[in-house]
């Protein structure tokens, strides 16, 4: 049986086939059949259809790889067409497997016998692989195959890269940005130079310039003889640059230590100069002498290392002494010291009023400071010659006082001594000229210095801050009032008891008594409570309370002095009767020292009160003076009665009156003393006291008046030996000083009894 493959022809001339036999060529050796070259076999149906899956699972995997998105409609006529190609080849697929295996010729000319399942069968259809049937697949025999060809190695992509576009969209949009762009910058280039020129080139000009602040002279306070209380000096502020005083902070601190002894200490000095920033302040209220010291040591030690310098390369020079500055920083100076520093007051870092009249009169005195802008570099440093403006600062107006700074010094010393020996908390005394109410002396004493070291307690002024309870003092006001009422007189007569009961309690005299016969006269003398309720429970209250208001108490003095405290009168004139006893002897209200100095004033004036006055006159700019305004005066008591009283004060300076320790040799004095119980604010009681003693002199022609009052001494109290020294001391001064002659006048021989 002849064994054909496939679908090969039939035979020519063969075993009854109908075809012709096949010449049949000369088999060669076997050994030439070994070496000869094997002819490229054609592709079989097997590889055919294995290299057909192969290359469609390349197709899926290209497909499964990410691509670029395209349209919705180009994509599905895409995957149409993948879908219509895949079905072709799996058609094909499928008919070449069903169509009959072609016979191919043998390579020796002899048929080729047909393959089949069995020895001799017929050929079947070459099955698929798959992996179950690898391990029990039939191996066939190895047959003499060429080799198979090499895979092709797989070309790797190349990476996608970002489509740009068209170049015309991409040119568009570029001109189109420029063009925005350039809009942008001609809109602002006609804003700046069209539209608001002038504000643009002013933001400039602040940018590259530098204000520097002219500091107003403050004006001056004397006393009314021109003599300084309060003046300022032209001082200086020494500041530094650490960042170039760091390499030579050693040698400044020699240098500026000495020198600002008191203001600045060595370790602070070093600590500044070798820190970091720019700047830093290192003392204040330096003189201009001290700075030309420090300025001229510094020069010196600079030739001295530019001796040293000399020669020797860059990097082994000593750095030069550098980096200290100075600024303007005006002091407020006190050439007599404490000399009335309670009433002119001090004032702050900032040159700014504090207390007193440096601060009451602040916005006169301070002037109005100027400004100097100047064009300065990059550093800040001003350019010379460049483009400046200067505002000149407008000098503060200066102020006179009516203070006598001689009158003023032997006031502080007398109340200082009397206050010590008594072992007072404070005192204060007051000297007025009598026909003006000018205040010539004010004296407070604790005091200050106010050019050294104080506290803000120290800056208060008692005499116009501080009220108390007047005590009999107040008597001369009473007396006043009911001697212009027509109510007493200098024959008036009293029997005066011991006590007087009143609505609500009962008033004693500070000393013991019976029953006493006084005239008018002696009541003053002997500053008896009890006569003074008498004669005033002859006066209605309203009318009481009327002449109290006309004598000041109650309302401000009118010195605008800050701080100032108008003291306490019960409101009303519907007061009840022991109020009313109260006040007539110098309890139940209160007082300031200039309150009551000016209502004795006004009787040693023959009854007309003239307002304080302490500030004398403004000193302009120019050194011209002009005179402070005030409140015109009025009269209070017809001057009869104002005689009366004073006549009546005489006897308080007589050896039989309380204060013989207040007469002067070769002067009528006329005086009264005070001694009144205060309140504690401790306990809201009656636990302290406050002596004074008050007086005018010459009695018959009075040119000043002098108030001495003392807080709270201990041990023995009265106002005639505690107060009436200190008074005699001090208008003996004043007295002298203004060459006041004795009047040669003697006191009236007035009874006190009857």
């Amino acid at each position: 049986m002849t064994d054909r493959r496939g679908n090969e022809p039939p035979r020519k001339g063969g075993s009854g086939r109908g075809t012709p036999p096949r010449s049949t060529p000369s088999r060669p050796s076997p050994a030439t059949d070994r070496t000869r070259a094997t002819p490229q076999r054609p592709e079989s149906t097997r590889e055919r259809l294995l290299r057909q899956a192969r290359e469609q699972e390349a197709a899926q995997r290209a497909q499964a790889e990410p691509r670029r998105p395209v349209k919705k409609a180009v994509a599905k006529k895409a995957v149409a067409k993948k879908a219509v190609a895949k079905k072709a080849v799996a058609k094909k697929a499928v008919a070449k497997k069903a169509a009959p295996a072609k016979r191919v010729p043998p390579r020796d000319g002899r048929p080729v016998p047909r393959r089949t399942g069995t020895e001799g069968g017929p050929r079947r259809a070459p099955a698929k692989k798959t992996a179950a049937k690898k391990s029990t697949a039939r191996k066939r025999p190895p047959q003499n195959r060429p080799q198979p060809r090499p895979k092709k190695p797989r070309e790797k992509k190349p990476p996608r890269t970002l489509k740009l576009g068209r170049s015309t969209l991409r040119l568009r949009l570029t001109f189109g940005v420029m063009a925005f762009v350039l809009s942008l910058f001609a809109g602002r280039l006609v804003l700046l130079q069209g539209v608001d020129p002038d504000s643009y080139a002013l933001a400039a000009s602040k940018e590259n310039s530098k204000p520097y602040v002219l500091h107003a002279s403050r004006g001056s306070i004397t006393d009314r003889n021109g003599v300084e209380f309060s003046v300022t000096e032209d001082t200086v502020r020494i500041t530094a640059d650490p960042k170039q005083t760091k390499p030579v902070a050693q040698q400044l601190v020699a240098i500026l230590a000495p020198k600002l002894e008191g203001k600045v200490t060595r370790a602070e000095l070093l600590t500044k100069l070798s820190g970091t920033g720019r700047f830093v302040k290192l003392a204040d209220k330096v003189s201009p002498q001290t700075w030309n010291e420090i300025n001229a040591q510094i020069k010196a030690g600079n030739k001295e290392l530019a001796k040293q310098n000399k020669g020797k390369p860059q990097l082994e020079k000593a750095p030069a002494l550098i980096g200290v500055y100075t600024e303007a920083d005006p002091t407020r100076s006190h050439p007599n010291g404490s000399i009335a520093a309670t009433v002119v007051g001090v004032t702050g870092d900032d040159g700014k009023g504090k207390s007193g009249l440096e601060y009451g009169l602040n916005s006169k005195l301070s002037g109005q400071d100027g400004k100097a802008v100047y064009e300065v570099d990059r550093n800040g440093n001003k350019i010379p010659n460049a483009n400046h403006t200067v505002e000149e600062p407008r000098p503060g107006v200066g102020v006179q006082l009516t203070l006598d700074s001689d009158l003023q010094w032997v006031a502080e010393k007398r109340i200082q001594e009397a206050v010590q020996k008594y072992h007072a908390s404070g005192g204060t005394v007051i000297v007025t000229e009598v026909k003006t109410n000018q205040i010539l002396a004010m004296a407070n004493y604790p005091s200050f210095d106010p050019n050294g070291k104080w506290k803000l307690g120290d800056l208060n002024n008692p005499a116009l801050e501080r009220t108390y309870e007047p005590g009999s003092v107040q008597k001369v006001v009473t007396m006043a009032a009911l001697a212009d009422a027509g109510l007493i007189d200098l024959n008036t007569k009293l029997k005066v008891p011991g006590t007087i009961k009143l609505p609500g309690g009962r008033v004693k005299d500070h000393w013991d008594h019976g029953d006493l016969n006084l005239t008018i006269a002696g009541v003053i003398a002997k500053s008896s409570n009890v006569g003074t309720i008498m004669a005033a429970q002859q006066m209605r209250i309203p009318t009481f309370v009327k002449y109290l208001h006309d004598f000041g108490f109650g309302e401000p003095t009118g010195l605008n002095f800050p701080g100032e405290s108008k003291g306490r009168l019960m409101a009303g004139d519907e007061w009840p009767e022991m109020t009313r006893a109260n006040v007539a002897f110098g309890q139940g209200l209160s007082v300031n020292a200039v309150q009551e100095a000016s209502a004795v004033n006004a009787v040693a004036n023959g009854g007309v009160y003239v307002p304080p006055q302490l500030v004398r006159n403004w000193i302009e700019p120019n050194g011209s003076l002009t005179p402070a305004e005030t409140a015109p005066p009025r009269r209070v008591v017809s001057e009869k009665a104002a005689k009366e009283v004073a006549t009546m004060m005489e006897a308080v300076t007589a050896e039989k009156g309380t204060a013989p320790q207040a007469a002067i040799d070769g002067y009528l004095v006329a005086g009264k003393t005070g001694t009144a119980q205060q309140v504690d604010s401790a306990c809201g009681c009656y636990q302290k006291w406050a002596t004074s003693f008050a007086g005018f002199a010459p009695a018959d022609n009075p040119r000043f008046v002098v108030y001495v009052v003392l807080h709270d001494p201990t041990g023995a109290r009265g106002g005639g030996f505690q107060g009436g020294p200190v008074f005699r001391d001090v208008m003996s001064f004043a007295l002298q000083k203004y060459a006041v002659p004795p009047t040669g006048a003697k006191q009236q021989n007035v009874p006190i009894t009857w």
